[in-house]
This record gives C-alpha cells, structure tokens and sequence, in this order.
C-alpha cells in the first residue's frame, strides 16, 4: 500500500477529537484519582500518564492497522472510582488495584471466544448504540443556549455560517470561537501556579483484597462493557473490521505501562472513535487513522503539559467545550440513526438498543451502552425465534 502523507482535514479532526476527548471529561479522572486516595501531584501524574498512554496506543494501533483507532481513558472507570473511595492502603492499594485490572484486560484480549462474542454484534444495534452514545452530547448546543444563551448562540452561529460556505472550517472555527469566548468570560488565566512540563511519580503498589474486590474487579468490567465493546461496535458500525482481541490487548498493555504513575486505565473510545472514523476526518475512509493517530499525537503533548493543560480547560466553561463537540457528532448521529432504522426486519431491535443506551442510566456501575446492546439482542433473538416457529 503505498504512502499519502496525512490530509489538513484529518489533522484538524484528530485535534478536535483529542480536545474533546480530554476536556470533556478530565476532571472526572481527577475526582476519581483523588478519591482513591491521590494527592494533587498523583492525581496529575496520573492525568499525565493516562494521556501519554491513550496518545502512544492510539498512534501505535492506528499506523499498524490503517483503522482510525481512536483511545480515551475509562470515563465511566474513573466515576466508579469516585464512588468508591479510597481503598484500605490509600492510593498505593488503588494503583495495584489498576495493574491487576490491566493485566485482566490484556488476557481478555488474548481469549478468542470474547473477541468472537464482539465481533457477531449485528451491525443495526451497532449503529443504535453509537447513536445512543452521541445522543446526550448532540443536545448539549442546545443546553449551551439555555445556560449561557449569548455564548452558546455565537458557537451555533459561527458553526452554521461555516456549514453553508466551507464545511471542512465549520467545527475549528467553532472551537475558535468557544476558547475566544471563555477568555473574554474568565479574563487573563493565571499561570503563575501552573508547572510547565508535568513531571510523573512512580508509585509502589500495594495488593489487597479489598483493593482487587472493590475496584480492579469492577474497573475491569466497566471498562470492557462500557468502552471496549462499545469501541469496537463503533469501527465495526463505520465499515471497518478491527481485530478486537489484539485492541484490547494492546489497550490493556498501555494500561499496564501507565498503572504505576497513577493511571487507571486506557480503553477503545467511542465518542471520539466517531469523530476520526466519520466522513468529517477524509472522503477516503482507508486514510481516516490519521486522525486518530494525530489525536493521539496531541493527547501526548496535553499529557507532558497537563498542568498548564488543566489550568487552560479549566477556565473553560464545560457546558462550552460539550456543544463544540456536539455540532461536530451531528452528521454522526444521523448516519447512525439511519443505518440503524434501514432494515425493517430490525427496526425494533434497534430503537430499543438505542433507547436504552441514550436513557443514560446504569446498572452495577456498567453503563446504558452495554445494556443497550444487551437489550436489542434479546428483543432481536426472541423475534427472531417467534418468526422461526
């Protein structure tokens, strides 16, 4: 296959994608790591880590394979964590805790019948989960308009102007606009507290029953059920063909490397998946992994920074950087939407599954994608059974 170097419009999807990625959800990881027992120094060490990882694993998988393999960190992981608590031994006990939940990731990966599970997901629940998945963040423009309506109005605007004359602008030029918009509100960002270069903390692991039952167990899970599985339904539901046990593999060694320095786990993403793996990243679909690897290009300079990074996104309003994200994953959405309801035969199958999965909720911390699948396989199998009878 011969060499193209990377086109403009998939670096600038790669750069939203990892804007998004970590804005969205990086003070989730903090609260999490410092609920476990992290000081402030552990818990950025652990931020630090985390985006070296993902950055590093994405740019890896994404090269080698030719799919855009987009990586993230356990969001729903990092929740769990900050319901949990801190575990008897601190924060020491909390990183054995992420290396036992690595080291289970990576034999998931190497077990053939899982990866074989994964990949008989039928492609219209596929696509109902990914559109359950973008749902909640595809209404955020609007609730962006209804908490701050000056603001969330110039985002939508500056996005739709750019829409009508030059789509490829469209969402930079809103992203732009959002970070113009949060230094005017904030004024000048104090950086006089803020290091430079992040520097990582090697921590020694201490291994306990409590630790393994309370949060590698369930870290475990939930990464796999609300990350992984979903991750790969998203590439599977945009035509490619990824070998799931070696992602997950690979997903669980990078999880492994960054454990010690305070990181709690690297997965699939899903969100972002969309973001490189749609039409928005390249006409070509076989040249969009250059966005995911120029995604995680840049997770690797916001991990090296994560300082200056966290004291930059923080005087950000959230609500903000979710409506930008979400005018990015509306062609997504509604591809998915489509693809899902094409067939009639599965139509209903594919509306629960996306019910279920944009209802938000979540049952014994794995959350409404995996139940959604769950749910429309079921409903999928039982007619099925009933029409063969």
């Amino acid at each position: 296959m011969s060499f193209r170097p990377p086109a403009i419009q998939s670096l600038s999807a790669g750069l939203l994608a990892a804007i998004v990625g970590f804005a969205s959800s990086f003070a989730i990881v903090i609260q999490g790591l410092a609920a476990s027992g992290a000081n402030a120094a552990e818990a950025t060490s652990g931020l630090m880590a985390l985006s070296i990882s993902m950055g590093l694993c994405a740019i890896v998988a994404s090269l080698y394979t030719r799919i855009p393999v987009s990586i993230a960190w356990s969001t729903p992981g990092a929740a769990l964590l900050a319901s949990a608590g801190a575990p008897e031994g601190g924060f020491a006990a909390a990183v054995g805790a992420f290396i036992v939940c690595a080291v289970l990731i990576v034999l998931a990966g190497l077990i053939r019948p899982f990866g074989r599970a994964v990949a008989a997901i039928p492609a219209p629940l596929a696509n109902a989960m990914l559109a359950g998945v973008l749902f909640g963040l595809c209404l955020a423009p609007v609730r962006a308009v209804a908490e701050l309506p000056v603001s969330g109005l110039a985002i939508i605007a500056t996005w739709a102007i750019a829409f009508r004359f030059a789509r490829l602008y469209a969402v930079p030029l809103a992203m732009i606009m959002t970070f113009a918009i949060a230094l005017y509100i904030s004024g000048p960002i104090d950086l006089s507290s803020a290091e430079l270069i992040s520097l990582p903390i090697l921590i020694t692991p201490v291994f306990s029953i409590e630790s393994m039952i309370s949060i590698a167990l369930p870290l475990f899970i939930v990464t796999m059920a609300s990350q992984n599985i979903p991750g790969i339904a998203v590439l599977r539901a945009y035509g490619y063909q990824p070998n799931s046990g070696s992602l997950f593999t690979l997903s669980g060694v990078f999880s492994l490397l960054s454990a010690p320095f305070g990181g709690h786990a690297v997965n699939l993403a899903a969100i972002t998946a969309a973001m490189c793996a749609g039409d928005d990243a390249h006409k070509d679909p076989g040249q969009r992994y250059w966005a995911a690897a120029a995604a995680g290009a840049v997770y690797i300079l916001f991990g090296l920074f994560a300082g200056l990074v966290m004291t930059f996104v923080a005087a950000t309003p959230s609500i903000l950087i979710e409506a930008v994200a979400g005018l990015a994953l509306l062609s997504a959405f509604a591809f998915s939407i489509g693809e899902a309801t094409k067939a009639a035969g599965t139509r209903d199958s594919a509306i629960i599954t996306f019910a279920v999965t944009a209802s938000g909720v979540s049952f014994f911390g794995v959350s409404g994608a995996f139940w959604g699948l769950l749910a429309g396989g079921a409903f999928m199998a039982l007619t099925k059974a009933r029409s063969d009878t």
